[in-house]
């Protein structure tokens, strides 16, 4: 075998970098699932995986879970991810043979992540199980993974910019066709309704545009535990007629409705380690306002050519003590879309570009396979940008 991925679950966020490798590697691939989870792990994904060719359930039985621990010792490279593929990772690192170690970024919230129990299991196992002395490299599904691991004294110039790979869209006159019909603007949100999405700040600034005489709608996706409360703030600010409540949708339904909105917005604090959204929102050509603190937007996003930053909310922000500075920052940059619509076709494009080009599950496969064997002979594969180049 020449690739094997140890993960918690299959979904759509590695299916498509899955199907890559399987091809590519004339079927030397494999993905290992780690765990049973329920449909809230499937990211709105309804597709069925049972009959995937590369697929190992190793908990489905004993058998299952001794033939994902073979692989592991004699597959010619492995990625792991997450506190169940220790027993695995452990067993292929005692034979020091080539491994990457995937995750997002450890420090979320700062030092105090260190005192998470998967991730004291991991710190431990570099520094006093002799991982740091392994071919063991780390691949970044966070722009801000690769500080974390410095600050923990881990990884060393062994960092490679990854992530989470979407389908990308080819349907080029379709997706910039919205962008000439003379409409007002159309905005998405799509979140589960959680604090540290902060869903509460693009009500606020649809409030505040309203008041400026700006003529949008804006449609937001999603369920959770705050969806009620930005229902009363939609109220109480009385912006009923341009926001909307739209439910949830499976997946490939979210996807269409991107093709039709002109902006996406992505107001996650820190907390989010990488988000998928904003893959699927540039490849259909929706153009991206995300916070700067969001795992994947660094790796993705040109500013102000391939997508827009604002400052990023507090992770204290909330319904009751709003960042101003975040929503002042939310503010300026739609305003500035609006105020310059010939520039939207221009990111729009640029968006696409850059999922096409760079961040697409089949570039990022290549590279992967590419990287596997430059390790192996000790050479640099010299990637300037994108995945697994050095993070």
């Amino acid at each position: 075998m020449k690739i094997v991925f140890y993960s918690l679950i299959l979904n759509n966020h590695q299916a498509n970098i899955a199907d890559e490798l399987w091809e590519l590697t004339n079927h030397q691939f494999c993905f290992v699932e780690l765990a049973n989870l329920q449909a809230e792990h499937r990211k709105g994904d309804t597709r069925d995986y049972t009959d995937c060719p590369y697929l190992l359930r190793a908990w489905e039985s004993s058998q299952s879970y001794a033939k994902a621990m073979i692989l592991a010792r004699e597959a010619k490279c492995c990625v792991f991810s997450g506190i169940l593929a220790m027993p695995f990772q452990k067993e292929r690192l005692r034979l020091g043979r080539l491994s990457f170690d995937m995750s997002e970024r450890w420090l979320k919230r700062g030092i105090i992540n260190l005192f998470s129990p998967s991730i004291f299991k991991m710190f431990l196992s570099y520094h006093l199980g002799g991982w740091g002395y392994k071919p063991l490299y780390k691949l970044c599904c966070s722009a801000f993974a690769a500080q974390d691991q410095r600050t923990l004294l881990t990884f060393k110039n062994k960092c490679y910019k990854w992530g989470y790979f979407t389908k990308v869209n080819n349907d080029l006159p379709r997706i910039f066709s919205r962008f000439t019909d003379g409409q007002s603007f159309s905005l998405m949100w799509c979140s589960r309704y959680l604090k540290w999405k902060h869903p509460e700040l693009p009500v606020m600034m649809a409030a505040r545009l309203k008041r400026l005489g700006y003529k949008f709608s804006l449609d937001m996706y999603g369920s959770g535990e705050y969806e009620s409360q930005t229902k009363s703030l939609v109220s109480k600010l009385e912006v009923e007629d341009v926001v909307h409540f739209m439910g949830t949708k499976p997946n490939d339904e979210l996807l269409q409705d991107m093709k039709q909105h002109h902006i996406f917005l992505f107001t996650s604090d820190q907390n989010e380690g990488w988000g998928a959204v904003a893959n699927e929102s540039m490849s259909n050509g929706c153009i991206l306002v995300a916070s700067d603190a969001i795992g994947s937007v660094p790796y993705l996003v040109k500013p102000n050519v391939s997508g827009i930053l604002f400052r990023a909310p507090r992770v204290s922000s909330s319904f009751s003590s709003p960042d101003l500075s975040a929503l002042d920052s939310l503010c300026d940059k739609v305003r500035y879309l609006f105020d310059h619509p010939s520039k939207l076709q221009d990111i729009s494009r640029s968006g696409v570009k850059q999922m096409q080009d760079i961040w697409s599950p089949q570039v990022a496969a290549h590279r992967l396979l590419r990287l596997v064997e430059c390790l192996q002979q000790g050479i640099d594969p010299g990637f300037e940008g994108g995945p697994c180049s050095k993070a």
